[in-house]
């Protein structure tokens, strides 16, 4: 895995054929990069995820996932919502939006991403999701 020393965002995945879901480490070191990934419009919430991997809607996606300032990585089995091809319009990078499943433990992890991000969620500012 290559990465930029100053990325704020970093994923890494095993992706194994067959009937297993793909994991993804998601590593979120500023509140910027979450706000940009975040998609709030998903009832439970949900991210998007940068990568060149092949998904089809409805895949599993397992996330390993790492919010600012917070040690504690959270587990999400999630499913992919949407799928940003490469070259698409506007320059957005390649990569799925992934759903969060709706169960209570997935509803306290998006409780405590909208607590992260405050106000900055109804910022009209550009982000990699709809």
């Amino acid at each position: 895995m290559s990465e930029a020393p100053s990325a704020p965002v970093r994923t890494a995945g095993n992706a194994p054929a067959g009937a297993r879901p793909s994991v993804i480490q998601l590593v979120f070191r500023e509140k910027g990069a979450l706000y940009a990934a975040y998609i709030p419009l998903f009832t439970d919430g949900g991210l998007f995820v940068p990568t060149t991997r092949e998904y089809k809607l409805g895949e599993d996606i397992y996330l390993l996932l790492s919010l600012p300032d917070d040690p504690q990585r959270y587990p999400v089995a999630g499913k992919v919502a949407w799928i940003t091809p490469v070259n698409a319009s506007g320059g957005r990078t390649q990569g799925v939006g992934v759903r969060f499943p709706s169960d209570d433990k997935t509803r306290v992890l998006k409780i405590k991403i909208e607590e992260i991000l405050g106000t900055s969620i109804q910022s009209a500012k550009p982000t990699q999701t709809i």
